[in-house]
């Protein structure tokens, strides 16, 4: 099943159900896709209107931006659920021998290593897509400058959503290197979302309340 065919009623019954998964990482990737949506909708706002020709290309290419990652976004909302699945099938495996013990920590490890991965690869793309959301907050029809704002929002609370998984992650993981590697390069790209979104938001206030 993938997530991204579901009809928003069906997406939330499963996000609702007993089932973890899917769960909080494919909602962050939802959301950076709606999000990203928004900068693709502010720059068509924005292409095509007399007050914004010396913007105009740069809207264009923006949009082609937006567009591009909104459907690599969509696509990690599936990455994310089986990933986690992968996890679930690691902790299914026997354990009733050693050998079967070692396996199955094994299994777990390396699932869990890879589940960490693919939220990390989240946080890049959603760094890309909020310095998208702050062309057009900046750039874009000032008539949809709020829009701009959400889209900034949503992006920044995918890539909280993506750095809560992976520090879950991590306290699973016996590889220190990994583990304290992946730490500080999540840390940085949070680091950067924050201060964007943060400048984003500023702005938006600012033009917005006049």
């Amino acid at each position: 099943m993938s997530l991204a065919t579901l009809r928003v009623s069906e997406f939330i019954d499963e996000l609702s159900s007993s089932s973890p998964a899917p769960g909080g990482g494919s909602v962050a990737a939802l959301s950076a896709c709606l999000g990203t949506a928004l900068t693709a909708m502010v720059c068509r706002l924005t292409i095509g209107k007399k007050k914004y020709t010396d913007v105009e290309q740069e809207m264009k290419d923006t949009e082609g931006k937006a567009i591009d990652l909104q459907k690599k976004q969509l696509e990690l909302m599936d990455r994310d659920t089986d990933a986690f699945n992968a996890v679930m099938g690691a902790f299914g495996m026997p354990k009733e021998t050693e050998d079967q013990k070692k396996l199955r920590h094994e299994a777990i490890q390396n699932a869990t290593r890879q589940a960490t991965l693919v939220p990390l690869e989240v946080i890049e793309r959603w760094r890309a897509a909020i310095s998208l959301a702050d062309t057009v907050a900046r750039k874009g029809n000032a008539n949809a400058r709020s829009d701009a704002g959400v889209s900034a929002l949503l992006i920044s609370a995918a890539a909280e959503a993506a750095f809560y998984n992976i520090l879950i992650n991590l306290g699973s993981l016996t590889d220190a290197p990994f583990v304290s590697s992946t730490r500080t390069d999540a840390e940085r790209l949070m680091a950067d979302v924050k201060k964007q979104a943060s400048s984003i938001r500023e702005h938006v206030l600012e033009s917005i309340q006049g």
